[in-house]
C-alpha cells in the first residue's frame, strides 16, 4: 500500500501526459461518448470495429507471426540479401505486386509493419503501400461492372504508377540520408539482437533456444498489442465517417469539370473517402451527375491511400517525416492520375 501510495505521488501531469497510451484511451472513449449521443451509433461502431477486426486478424497474425519467427530466428540478414539486389526493379516488382494483393489501405499496415521491422528497403515498401490499397482482383471486377473496364484498366496502371513514383521518390530522397530509421516504434530486441541477427547466426528451428522462444513470444505480443489498437481506432472512424459524411456534400465539392476539380478531388479524398467498395458506386453516380471521370479518378486513388483510417494507422506506425511524405506523395499521385486519365480521354475522344 505504501508503494502505491508513493507511485501516485510521483504522478505529475507531464509523467502522466507521457506515460498514457492515448490510442487505447481514444478506442474506450469514443464508444462510450457515443453511448450517450446513441445507443444504436454506439452499438453499431462496435460491432462494426469487431467485424473489422476479425475479417483482418488472418493477415495480422500472419504478419505478426512473420516478424516474430524472422527477429527469433534470426532471419534478417537472410531477407536483407534477398532485397540487396536492383532496386529499381525491385520497386517496379512491388509496384506491380501491390496492385495484385488484396490488402485495403488499413489491411495492408500489418504487412507493411512485417516488411519494414525484418529491414525490407523503405523505398520498396512505399512503391507496395502505395499500389495496393488501390487494386486488386475483386476490386477490378467490381470497378469494371460500375465504372467500365476502361476505367478499371486505368486505375491499375495508376495504382502501378503512384508505387512506382512514391518508390523512386522515396529511393531519391534517402540517398541524401533521410528516413533511415522510418519505423515510429523500433520493436525492442528481448534476447540479445546481435547475438540472432548478426552474421549468419541463424536458426530456423527458434524453438530449439530459451531465449529464441521468449524472443518470439515478446515480438509477437508486442506488435500485436501495437496493431491491434490502432486498427480497431481506424475501424472505428471508419464506421463514423460511412455513417456521417453526407454523399451530396461530397457531390458539392468535386463537381464540374477541368484541372481543379480533380485537384480538388484529390484534396477531399483525405478526409471525404469512405472506403473502396463504398466509394465506386458514389463515384458512378456523381459521374452520372456530370462529375468529370477524371476527377473520379483522382477521388479514388488519393482516398484509397492515405483516407482518415488509413492515415491514423499510418501516422501510428512511421514517423513524422515518412508520414507526411506519404501523404504528400498520395496526393500528388492523385492529382497526376487524374489528369493522366483526362489525357487520355481526350487523346481518344
Amino acid at each position: 500500500m505504501n508503494q502505491l501510495v508513493t507511485a501516485l505521488q510521483n504522478v505529475t501531469p507531464a509523467s502522466f501526459k507521457k506515460n498514457v497510451d492515448w490510442a487505447w484511451v481514444l478506442v474506450v472513449a469514443l464508444p462510450l461518448g457515443l453511448f450517450v449521443l446513441s445507443k444504436d451509433q454506439a452499438f453499431e461502431t462496435i460491432l462494426f470495429a469487431v467485424n473489422g477486426f476479425v475479417e483482418i486478424l488472418p493477415f495480422l497474425a500472419l504478419a505478426v507471426g512473420a516478424v516474430a519467427y524472422v527477429k527469433a530466428s534470426g532471419g534478417e540478414t537472410v531477407i536483407g540479401r534477398v532485397f540487396s539486389g536492383n532496386l529499381a526493379v525491385v520497386i517496379f516488382l512491388a509496384a506491380a505486386f501491390g496492385a495484385l494483393s488484396p490488402f485495403c489501405s488499413c489491411g495492408v499496415i500489418p504487412l507493411i509493419a512485417a516488411l519494414l521491422a525484418v529491414g525490407v528497403p523503405l523505398a520498396a515498401v512505399m512503391a507496395f503501400w502505395l499500389s495496393s490499397p488501390l487494386m486488386d482482383p475483386s476490386m477490378f471486377l467490381l470497378t469494371t461492372s460500375l465504372l467500365g473496364a476502361q476505367f478499371a484498366i486505368a486505375k491499375t496502371v495508376a495504382a502501378i504508377s503512384v508505387g512506382i513514383l512514391g518508390g523512386t521518390g522515396i529511393y531519391l530522397v534517402q540517398r541524401f540520408g533521410l528516413f533511415e530509421n522510418p519505423l515510429r516504434i523500433v520493436p525492442a530486441s528481448t534476447c540479445g539482437a546481435s547475438s540472432l541477427t548478426s552474421g549468419d547466426n541463424v536458426n530456423w528451428q527458434f524453438w530449439q533456444a530459451t531465449e529464441r522462444r521468449e524472443a518470439f513470444k515478446n515480438e509477437a505480443i508486442s506488435n500485436f498489442i501495437f496493431l491491434a489498437k490502432w486498427l480497431t481506432l481506424a475501424f472505428m472512424l471508419e464506421n463514423l465517417m460511412l455513417t456521417y459524411v453526407p454523399a451530396d456534400l461530397i457531390a458539392n465539392l468535386v463537381g464540374g469539370s477541368g484541372i481543379m476539380p480533380i485537384i480538388i478531388s484529390a484534396i477531399v479524398a483525405v478526409p471525404a473517402y469512405l472506403n473502396g467498395f463504398a466509394a465506386l458506386p458514389l463515384v458512378g453516380g456523381l459521374i452520372e451527375q456530370g462529375m468529370n471521370p477524371a476527377a473520379g479518378m483522382a477521388f479514388l486513388v488519393g482516398g484509397g491511400i492515405s483516407c482518415i483510417p488509413a492515415a491514423v494507422a499510418v501516422f501510428a506506425l512511421v514517423k513524422k517525416p515518412v508520414f507526411f511524405s506519404y501523404l504528400t506523395i498520395a496526393i500528388m499521385g492523385a492529382i497526376l492520375s487524374g489528369i493522366g486519365y483526362a489525357g487520355f480521354l481526350k487523346f481518344i475522344a
